[in-house]
């Protein structure tokens, strides 16, 4: 039977209220673990979390689609997969760092509810893969509203109190090599070889015996039409005697990967005919196919043709294909190559919500990201937002979902938006804005860098728990603040008791 966490004590067990946490450490590991510690001990926040989780279940057939969680094996309790999977990303940590210190961190180890000695539990690399993805971007959000709500009650002098929201976006980057269309091309070609030759060798079907030195022949002609570059001799002759060596290479290196393609799309029907594969067990082998399909395309239209090639056409990454392709005009960065994700964050250092930005602009989200703050935290008083969030219709929208919006106008502003601009509090508020930077940079530190997961729903749940991890890491780093403080004072105590 699966519990969030096993509420009997073993021989051994330290209860997690009483674990003991060094509150003048400036590491990481201690703030993430007093902010768990504070949901276990906390009813008003453990209620409603431990709830969220008992919904965080693997796949099963029980009426919801998700395995029962009062038959089948016990599997990881449901606490110990939030506080792994906020300790992988609150330090920005890959699996195998976990894992080390799941097995081996003695606090960490009584945080997950496991005796410092008499227990010799182990965890292994897959079941935290396994587990992990096991949260949804929705349960995560749920989860990180109950966290703020937790962080107002230690900051809040008053439930009342309004919150001025900072808005920003930044961009999360996904774990791609920079894109050409000829490397894009050779990644589809390879992975049809390599997927087709492992296919036939599960099925019994001879083909594809030759695949890594097909491979290596494929790369070969990629190589050749990678180093040739275009001349730049003042001799017309020599440039053009230059371009025809570029298109006899790149005609060479289309020729041979459509031959490939051509030979993966055959023994994909072997398959689904001799074999009788399932068409979903063949799906992978499709996409690569269709991929190398399109990028053969797009490079006989550009290298052979002249043609330029719409951007809208364009695909960055094969094993990533949300990847978009982002220039925000920042000095030294040209482009980036990942999702612009927008976050809502308070006065108080709690990023309250945060969304997911796919083919679309700030101006774009604007709207909708304030009315789903608002929707979760009917408190916010003002939200603050820099030019790019800008249009009229956002000016207008804006007023009417919120009390105060801060939103400068682009341009040269008419008298009426001069005054608005001038009031004393939306410069205030203007001034403030820049602190969310802080914001963005504390989450770039710790997690959102770049995105380690595959999928676009694995990105959305890599995002969701880095704010989650976040506002654990702020709730843990004010409660060893004041344990840090209470501790001076009672030393001041204590030397004036002995010097009078």
């Amino acid at each position: 039977m699966r519990n969030v966490i096993d509420p009997q004590l073993k021989l051994g067990e330290e209860d997690i209220a009483a674990i003991a946490l060094d509150p003048r450490s400036r590491d990481d590991i201690p703030q993430l673990l007093r902010g768990l510690q504070h949901i276990y001990t906390t009813p008003q926040v453990r209620e409603p979390v431990f709830a969220i989780l008992a919904e965080l279940r693997p796949p099963g057939s029980g009426e919801d689609g998700k395995a029962s969680p009062e038959t089948g094996r016990p599997g990881l309790s449901q606490w110990a997969i939030l506080v792994l999977g906020v300790l992988r990303l609150g330090l920005n940590a890959d699996y195998d760092r976990i894992l080390e210190l799941a097995n081996q961190h003695t606090t960490l180890r009584k945080m997950l509810g496991h005796a410092d000695w008499a227990d010799d539990t182990t965890y292994n690399l897959q079941t935290l893969k396994d587990n992990l993805s096991l949260f949804t971007p929705e349960l995560l959000e749920r989860i990180n509203q109950a966290l703020v709500g937790a962080g107002h009650a230690l900051v809040k002098k008053s439930p009342d109190d309004s919150l001025a929201v900072r808005c920003d976006s930044f961009v999360v980057e996904t774990h791609v090599h920079y894109p050409t269309d000829i490397n894009l091309l050779f990644d589809a070609v390879r992975k049809a070889i390599e997927t087709s030759a492992g296919l036939c060798e599960d099925a019994g079907l001879s083909d594809w015996r030759q695949s890594a030195y097909n491979v290596r022949c494929l790369k070969k002609a990629y190589r050749r039409a990678q180093t040739l570059k275009h001349s730049t001799a003042q001799d017309p002759e020599k440039r053009a005697a230059r371009r025809i060596e570029i298109e006899a290479a790149h005609a060479a290196y289309l020729d041979l990967a459509g031959g490939f393609l051509m030979r993966a799309r055959e023994t994909r029907i072997r398959l689904h005919l001799i074999a009788a594969l399932p068409d979903v067990q063949l799906a992978p082998l499709d996409a690569f196919i269709a991929h190398g399909e399109r990028q053969i395309d797009q490079i006989r239209r550009r290298v052979l043709c002249g043609q330029t090639i719409p951007h809208a056409e364009k695909v960055f990454s094969i094993f990533q294909p949300h990847t978009e392709w982002i220039s925000k005009g920042k000095a030294g960065v040209p482009v980036e190559l990942g999702l612009r994700v927008a976050i809502g964050e308070d006065q108080h250092g709690f990023i309250l919500h945060h969304r997911v930005m796919e083919r679309i602009t700030d101006d774009q989200v604007a709207v909708p990201l304030v009315e789903e703050i608002v929707a979760r935290f009917p408190a916010v008083g003002s939200v603050s937002m820099d030019k790019g969030f800008h249009s009229p219709a956002n000016q207008r929208a804006l007023a009417e979902v919120i009390d105060f919006p801060v939103l400068p106008k682009k341009g040269k502003c008419s008298a009426a938006e001069r005054e608005r601009e001038g009031d004393p509090r939306f410069i205030q508020l203007r001034r403030k804005h820049s602190a969310v930077e802080s914001a963005i940079n504390a989450l770039e530190v710790h997690g959102l860098d770049r995105c380690r997961d595959h999928g676009i729903d694995g990105f959305k749940r890599y995002v969701a728990l880095a704010v989650v991890a976040r506002n654990l890491q702020r709730i843990g780093t004010l409660l060893l603040a004041q344990e840090a403080e209470e501790a001076r004072r009672e030393r001041e105590r204590q030397r004036r008791r002995r010097a009078a």
